[in-house]
């Protein structure tokens, strides 16, 4: 008899060696969301999370991560159809770069930024001559937020733009479509649910960022105290507050994912 083969789309059974530490990897992974979930103040949770110096933070976490889309998507979206369809020396070396921040240690990644932008930084001397002061500002606040969320939008955009077939870029041109003109009516409709994936991204890492903002743009209530800064405050004096604002953070990130579910990872994790 011939051997039934199996192909991607048959289910089988997993092997006992790996289905039981896989069970312990999720178990590992679930335990401490179980922990924010049960532990959180159900009773006080509405009076916690409207609590005006929790909606300070709210409304500043929205204005940082918001800025820091924007200039992700102004500066990420050039980078990203460099990185693509860019033929130059040392393509891999800015690749290389744009992931970084991505691996970086958060205060290291803030340190940079004080090193590069800060008062005796590389580029002090420009931004002071035209009267910019970045430590400890909102503006500041922002540029973390960017630095460590802008490879999220290039990556993901490099990608689609890499598995766009060229033929339909050179049927635009040979219709007399300047290159410009192709890529908003051609290239950026093809990829724009990647373009969404990666802005949705790039805005939740934006959104969570913590190292880097308090390194170079300080803690300070109503200027650089975003959301995560605050559960960082409440964890020290209130640790039921803590949770509850981790809680709010925990369901903002859920909703990221099942927003994105089969469109970071590819198309075979849709159910």
């Amino acid at each position: 008899m011939t051997p039934t083969r199996s192909g991607p789309g048959v289910a089988r059974r997993p092997p006992l060696t790996l289905l039981v530490p896989a069970g312990f990897a999720v178990l590992f992974l679930l335990t401490p969301l179980v922990g924010v979930v049960t532990r959180a103040p159900w009773s006080s949770l509405v009076r916690r999370l409207t609590d005006p110096e929790v909606l300070q933070a709210l409304g500043l976490s929205l204005l940082v991560s918001g800025w820091a889309l924007l200039l992700s998507l102004l500066l990420g979206v050039p980078l990203a159809w460099l990185l693509a369809r860019g033929t130059f020396r040392g393509r891999s070396l800015v690749r290389a770069l744009v992931m970084l921040p991505m691996v970086l240690p958060p205060t290291v990644a803030g340190v940079a930024l004080f090193q590069g932008f800060g008062r005796r930084g590389v580029l002090s001397g420009p931004l002071e001559a035209v009267g910019v002061s970045l430590p400890f500002t909102t503006a500041a606040a922002v540029v973390a937020a960017t630095f460590v969320s802008l490879p999220f939008l290039v990556i993901s955009l490099e990608g689609a733009l890499v598995g766009v077939d060229p033929r339909y870029e050179e049927a635009a041109a040979t219709m007399g479509a300047g290159p410009l003109r192709t890529f908003w009516s051609v290239t950026l409709p093809m990829v724009l649910p990647a373009l969404l994936a990666g802005s949705v991204l790039c805005w939740a890492r934006a959104l969570g960022e913590f190292g880097a903002t308090i390194t170079f743009a300080g803690n300070l209530p109503g200027v650089t105290r975003t959301l995560p800064l605050e559960v960082f405050m409440l964890l020290q004096n209130d640790p039921a507050g803590a949770t509850a604002l981790s809680l709010l953070l925990l369901v903002l990130a859920g909703l990221v994912l099942f927003t994105l579910r089969g469109r970071w990872l590819g198309h075979h994790t849709r159910q």
